[in-house]
C-alpha cells in the first residue's frame, strides 16, 4: 500500500490561496477517482477538487473556513501500490463548479454560489438549562451555571446552589449582584411549569465561503468609502400607466416589464449628463476612472447569499433588451451558473428591496463604484394638488454617493434629474 498526497490546486485568476467552504469526504471514507472531495472558494467562483486516485482517505489537512494555500498538502489517500502525490489542477484540471453568482439587489457584493456555503454550527459551551425560575425542566440535564470563581466561592459559603440563580450577565453569567438578590430573596419555590422558558443557549455558527466574501466586501465598503446618503420621493404614477400600456401590447417574445429596466434607462440617461457618478474610484493611487459604459450592477439575492450579476453596455441597449438581460443574468446568478465576466465589471449598482416594503433604504456602495441607486416600495398615497388630495403611485429612491468623489449637491441634482426623467417617462426614450 501507498499514500497519494493531493495539493491545493492552482485554481487560476493569479489568487494563491483559496477558502475550504465544504468536504465531502472525512478521514476512513473509500474514494474512487474523480470524485470529488472538497469545494474550495475564491474570490469569485467555487471550485470542485476531485479525487485522481481511487483509494481511502486517511487525512485532512484543513477546516472548513481555513484558507489554503496553493500547493499546500490538503487530503492524504492510501492507495494501492505506490504512493505519489499531485495537484489535481496541474495534472488534471479540477473541475469547476461554479463561477461565484454576484449580489441581489441591495448591497452589493461579488459572489458565486455552487457548493453551498458551508455553514458550521457550534454549541456553545454556554447553554446552563436553567430556566426563569432557576429550576431545570424534567429530564433535563443539570450544567455547571456560569460564574467566576470568587461568585461560586460565595455561593459555596452561603450554601447556595448556583443553578437555582438566574444569570443576567454575558451568556447568563451569574454575577455577585445577582447572587446578592438571590440571597435577599430567600428560598426560592419553583414554579408550576409554564408554557413560556428562559432561553439562554448560543449557537457560534462560523462565517465561511459567500457569507465571508459578503462580510469582507462590505467592510470594506464602509471603512474606506465616507457615504452620503440622498433620498427622493419619486411620483411614478406615469410611468406606471406607460409600463401598464407597454405590457398589455408587448409581443409574445418580449419580456414583461418591470420597473427596474425603466429605471435603468433613466439612469443612462442621467449618467450622459454628469459622467462622474459612473465612475470607480482606485483610492491607492488617488485615480478616478469615469466610465463611458454603463454597466449596471443588479444586486440580486440568491440561494447562497447576495450577489451583484451585471448589465453591461446599457447605454447601447434599448428597454426591452435592458429587461430581457436583467432576466438571464438574474436566473444565472439564483443558479449559480452566472460566469466571472457575468458577475463583475459595474460602474454603477441598483439595489431593490422595495417588494418586501421598506420606504427607505441606505445602500452601502459597491466597492470602488461611486453610487448606488436603492429601489423601496411603491404605494399609492394621497398627494395634494392644490385643490384636493387625489392618489398617486409613490416611491423613494434611496441613493448613497462617495463623499470624496461626489459632492452632495452633485449628489441631490443627479437624484433630482432622476426623478423628473422617472415622473415624465417620456422624456426617457427621447433622443438626447
Amino acid at each position: 500500500m501507498g499514500e497519494f498526497v493531493i495539493k491545493m490546486p492552482d485554481v487560476g485568476e493569479g489568487v494563491a490561496e483559496a477558502e475550504l467552504v465544504e468536504w465531502h469526504v472525512k478521514p476512513g471514507d473509500p474514494v474512487r477517482e474523480d470524485m470529488v472531495l472538497a469545494a474550495v472558494m475564491t474570490d469569485k467562483a467555487t471550485v470542485e477538487i476531485p479525487s485522481p486516485v481511487t483509494g481511502t482517505v486517511l487525512w485532512l489537512g484543513a477546516e472548513v473556513g481555513d484558507t489554503v494555500a496553493v500547493k499546500a498538502p490538503l487530503v492524504r489517500i492510501e492507495i494501492a501500490g505506490e504512493g505519489g502525490t499531485a495537484a489535481p489542477a496541474e495534472e488534471k484540471p479540477a473541475a469547476k463548479a461554479e463561477e461565484e453568482p454576484a449580489a441581489k439587489v441591495e448591497a452589493p457584493t461579488p459572489l458565486a454560489k455552487p457548493a453551498q456555503p458551508a455553514k458550521v454550527e457550534v454549541k456553545a459551551p454556554v447553554a446552563n438549562g436553567v430556566q426563569a425560575n432557576g429550576a431545570h425542566a424534567p429530564g433535563e440535564r443539570q450544567e455547571k451555571a456560569l460564574a467566576s470563581p470568587a461568585v461560586r466561592l460565595r455561593a459555596k459559603e452561603s450554601g447556595v446552589d448556583l443553578r437555582q440563580v438566574t444569570g443576567t450577565g454575558p451568556a447568563g453569567r451569574i454575577t455577585h449582584d445577582d447572587l446578592d438578590q438571590f440571597i435577599a430573596r430567600g428560598a426560592q419555590p419553583a414554579l408550576a411549569p409554564a408554557g413560556l422558558q428562559r432561553k439562554t443557549a448560543v449557537d457560534e455558527i462560523k462565517v465561511t465561503g459567500l457569507r465571508r466574501r459578503i462580510a469582507e466586501k462590505m467592510s470594506l465598503s464602509t471603512s474606506r468609502i465616507p457615504h452620503i446618503t440622498y433620498v427622493e420621493e419619486v411620483d411614478m404614477t406615469a410611468l406606471e400607466d406607460l409600463r401598464t400600456t407597454m405590457n398589455r401590447d408587448r409581443k409574445p417574445e418580449q419580456p414583461k416589464l418591470t420597473i427596474l429596466p425603466y429605471l435603468m434607462r433613466a439612469l443612462v440617461r442621467t449618467i450622459s449628463e454628469q459622467p462622474a457618478v459612473n465612475a470607480t474610484f482606485d483610492d491607492g493611487p488617488g485615480i478616478i476612472s469615469r466610465h463611458h459604459a454603463v454597466n449596471i450592477g443588479i444586486a440580486t439575492q440568491t440561494p447562497a447569499g447576495l450577489t451583484v450579476p451585471v448589465v453591461r453596455h446599457a447605454e447601447a441597449r434599448g428597454i426591452w433588451d435592458c429587461a430581457n438581460e436583467l432576466n438571464r443574468l438574474a436566473e444565472a446568478a439564483r443558479t449559480g451558473t452566472a460566469t466571472r465576466d457575468e458577475l463583475t465589471g459595474s460602474t454603477i449598482t441598483i439595489s431593490s428591496l422595495g417588494a418586501l416594503g421598506g420606504i427607505v433604504t441606505t445602500p452601502v456602495i459597491n466597492h470602488p463604484e461611486v453610487a448606488i441607486i436603492g429601489v423601496n416600495k411603491l404605494a399609492v398615497r394621497p398627494v395634494w394638488d392644490g385643490t384636493q388630495f387625489v392618489p398617486r403611485k409613490i416611491m423613494n429612491l434611496s441613493s448613497s454617493f462617495d463623499h470624496r468623489v461626489i459632492d452632495g449637491w452633485d449628489a441631490a441634482v443627479f437624484m433630482q434629474r432622476l426623478k423628473t426623467l422617472l415622473e415624465t417617462p417620456a422624456l426617457i426614450f427621447v433622443e438626447a
